[in-house]
């Protein structure tokens, strides 16, 4: 019965629908990792919010509108298609994604430098998100329907969100200073268990 009706309001109010879902879950993504990365201390809400009003303002549409249009030049789910659509989403969409994900970022924060950490960040997220983005595009292209993409591509966002919003506060972008941090928690945890 719910899902019904929340499949019957996407089809009714797609754009809504999905901008709102795919900005909720890039927010739930920032509060993971700030739960992660700052055990013991309160989330900045602060913070959440400038990635939800990103996601809202920027992430939501553009994804809405970009998926759309590129339904439009590659209809259909044929394998020229489908790999066109992600050559595509990849060397386009995904670049611009991360700058304005960074640019709105600093600008909400009021930074000096609006462009900081695209300079020192852009390409490690970029090489990181070609370890990612690529297979969760690939399956939204043969799986998903057209009206469904930008919550799927929201959905697969929320761990997306948790690294990129972990890059912009704490990390260089890498997976790799992401792992390292992962590590070092856990060694962290280990040794206060142990001390108990």
């Amino acid at each position: 019965m719910a899902g019904a009706l929340l499949r019957g309001g996407v089809r009714r109010f797609p754009w809504l629908c999905n901008v709102l879902l795919y900005g909720g879950l890039f927010a739930a993504g920032d509060a993971a990792q700030q739960l992660w990365r700052r055990r013991g201390q309160p989330p900045d809400w602060a913070q959440t919010r400038r990635v939800a009003l990103v996601a809202l303002a920027f992430h939501g549409n553009f994804s809405y509108v970009w998926l759309r249009a590129l339904e439009r030049a590659l209809p259909g789910r044929r394998p020229a298609a489908v790999l066109g659509k992600v050559l595509c989403d990849q060397l386009l969409g995904a670049p611009v994604a991360i700058l304005a994900f960074y640019t709105g970022m600093s600008i909400l924060q009021r930074k000096e430098d609006i462009f900081s950490d695209c300079k020192k960040k852009f390409w490690n997220t970029y090489k990181t998100g070609l370890m990612y983005w690529p297979f969760v595009q690939l399956s939204n292209f043969i799986l998903v329907p057209v009206y469904l993409r930008t919550a799927y591509t929201g959905l697969c966002g929320f761990v997306w969100a948790t690294f990129i919003c972990f890059s912009q506060q704490s990390g260089d972008g890498t997976a790799k200073s992401a792992f390292m941090w992962l590590q070092r928690e856990k060694v962290n945890a280990d040794e206060e268990s142990s001390e108990k």
